[in-house]
């Protein structure tokens, strides 16, 4: 049997269309990730670099282990659904910097420390990896990294330090900072680009 070119055409575009088979959210594969996200950090934070030097090292870093558009959609809140693909793209870029710029200075503190992966498992719908920061003269902290696969592949979406939510303090730091902006996410994407 022999195709039109009608019946090729609409063959091929859907075959493009279509979303590929999505890969099996793994233990392993978090935990691979994670231990590679750590290998980086504490290479980073051993390198004696300068602060402004390391900040950008660690944006490098967020930007190959993060899922930084759906941190960045989340932590948006509400104002997300109502933005528009520019707004989004424009939000997307800032907040990658905000973050990297924010959490690249916290894990400053841990110079003279190492991170290290203790195990993963599932919960709910992502795996999550537990991780120690042992500090010189500090009691050793707790940092989780939640794995998910929507993006296509194995990105951390989220970590919690001792307890504290990464993704649920940005979202309310977010939402202070656009009410501040009477709701304008232009003007917060001018003030935290700026």
């Amino acid at each position: 049997m022999f195709l039109t070119r009608r019946q090729m055409f609409l063959a091929t575009t859907a075959a493009l269309v279509m979303p590929l088979p999505a890969r099996a959210l793994s233990v392993d594969a978090s935990q691979q990730l994670v231990t590679g996200l750590v290998a980086e950090v504490n290479a980073v934070i051993a390198s004696g670099k300068s602060e402004n030097a390391m900040i950008a090292d660690f944006a490098t870093i967020f930007d190959r282990y993060s899922d930084v558009p759906t941190i960045a959609r989340y932590c948006l809140g509400a104002d997300a659904r109502t933005a528009t693909p520019a707004q989004l793209q424009r939000w997307t870029a800032v907040f990658r910097n905000y973050i990297a710029t924010k959490y690249g200075r916290r894990f400053r503190e841990f110079i003279g420390g190492e991170i290290t992966v203790q195990g993963a498992q599932p919960v709910k719908s992502w795996i999550e990896v537990e991780t120690t920061v042992l500090l010189r003269g500090r009691a050793p902290l707790r940092m989780d990294f939640h794995v998910s696969d929507r993006s296509g592949s194995h990105k951390f979406f989220n970590f919690i330090i001792e307890g504290v939510n990464m993704l649920l303090t940005e979202r309310a730091e977010i939402g202070a900072m656009l009410d501040r902006q009477g709701r304008d996410l232009d003007a917060l994407i001018a003030q935290l680009g700026g």
